[in-house]
């Protein structure tokens, strides 16, 4: 399970909306100014996310989370994206090549974009149809804090 700390910004009947932080350990690396990924951050920012996550916990406006989702659900999910896309463009392209190697370059490439095409129509497809299925949905695993009404907007743990 992947684990993310979150603060919940709105509750639903059996889910919350939570606002996860975009978090780098780019701070702690000893390559830390010759780190691509180091540079990423910073042009990016702190930036926010926001999530519909299951809860089966109840928690209530200002709780703060622990929202976890399955490896494997996060492993084919990403390879859905990437990988599948990718594959297409380059299964159909070598097609043509193959079965018809007279054909010009720009033929090729039509047919590689054709693959890419179908490709990300498929995860568009894919993603429809995991978008209900509870296996493919952060939940909220545990409260780590409750809102502190004594303290305007302060958290205690």
């Amino acid at each position: 399970m992947i684990e993310e700390r979150a603060r919940v910004i709105s509750v639903d009947h059996g889910h919350a909306w939570v606002e996860t932080q975009r978090q780098s350990a780019c701070g702690t690396c000893a390559a830390n100014k010759g780190c691509g990924t180091s540079v990423l951050a910073k042009v990016l920012g702190n930036r926010r996310s926001r999530v519909r996550a299951i809860d089966p916990v109840g928690v209530r406006l200002g709780d703060e989370v622990m929202v976890g989702i399955a490896e494997s659900a996060l492993v084919r999910g990403s390879l859905a994206i990437y990988l599948v896309p990718l594959l297409a463009l380059v299964v159909c392209a070598g097609t043509v090549q193959v079965l018809w190697p007279g054909v010009g370059e720009p033929v090729v490439i039509l047919a590689g974009l054709a693959g890419l095409a179908a490709g990300l129509a498929w995860v568009r497809l894919f993603s429809r149809r995991i978008s209900s299925d509870p296996r493919y949905q952060p939940v909220i695993l545990r409260r780590l804090s409750i809102p502190d009404p004594r303290a305007d907007g302060v958290f205690a743990p």
